[in-house]
């Protein structure tokens, strides 16, 4: 206990299948996992408890690693936090881990890094179980050529072109430090993309490209030239969101 009258701040680890939620952002009607939590917190503290996320999930978008924190003064520990949000939180979210931290950490302004995983299945058949994590795509697709193209995009360049519409920023310039597909058997294959930040639908626009150079819609090199026409009708459609997990959060 530390007392009523002191603040304290915490981090939370999270994971959550995002397929029942409308995003992260809290929202007046539709499920979100921020309201979730705080819904918890409220039932915890006896407060109410703004959590802050490192940054907003899209509905239907999963997070193994996602951050967030809250303030409070209700005078509980880490570890009753953790303990008591994992009993009142629904099955799709968990809290992996809670911590104490300084009173200025924030979750969002505090970040160096993100990595995403994209997950996809390139075979003939659906998959019966597990589908709402994977896109799956029956056509062939040319891995070495997407991994070549991917490589394009490392580095500090201006992303306009893979910016979803409706979420103006003060700039569209990021670091791309990762950009790389894994393959694995029965037609499993994932990109992992870490950067210093993500513009709207970033990750998706880049995967949905990635896919088209895969099925020879698209030349791995045409990537350098998209991302200099800061012209988003040049790149592929959106991926699907049920395929995207927010992995980890760099501090």
């Amino acid at each position: 206990m530390i007392g009523r009258e002191k603040q304290q701040t915490f981090r939370l680890i999270l994971e959550y299948d995002g397929s029942g939620f409308h995003g992260w952002q809290r929202q007046k009607s539709d499920r979100t996992v921020q309201a979730t939590i705080e819904s918890a917190l409220a039932v915890m503290t006896r407060e109410k408890v703004a959590v802050i996320g490192s940054g907003r999930t899209d509905a239907g978008v999963h997070a193994r690693g996602q951050v967030a924190s809250f303030k409070t003064t209700a005078g509980l520990d880490a570890q009753t936090f953790f303990k008591g949000l994992n009993s009142l939180l629904p099955d799709d979210v968990v809290v992996r881990a809670c911590d104490p931290m300084p009173n200025e950490f924030h979750a969002r302004f505090d970040v160096k890094r993100k990595r995403y995983r994209y997950h996809l299945l390139n075979r003939p058949l659906a998959p019966a179980i597990g589908r709402q994590f994977v896109w799956h795509i029956r056509a062939p697709l040319n891995t070495a050529e997407m991994a070549k193209a991917a490589r394009f995009l490392i580095g500090t360049h201006d992303f306009k072109s893979f910016e979803g519409a409706g979420s103006p920023r003060a700039h569209t310039i990021r670091t791309v430090h990762q950009a790389a597909l894994q393959t694995a058997d029965d037609g499993r294959l994932h990109v992992d993309i870490t950067a210093n930040g993500f513009l709207r639908f970033m990750v998706r626009n880049i995967v949905g490209t990635l896919v088209e150079v895969g099925l020879s819609k698209i030349p791995a090199d045409q990537i350098a030239t998209i991302l200099r026409s800061r012209d988003r009708s040049l790149a592929g459609a959106t991926a699907p969101p049920q395929g995207l997990f927010l992995m980890e959060v760099i501090y």
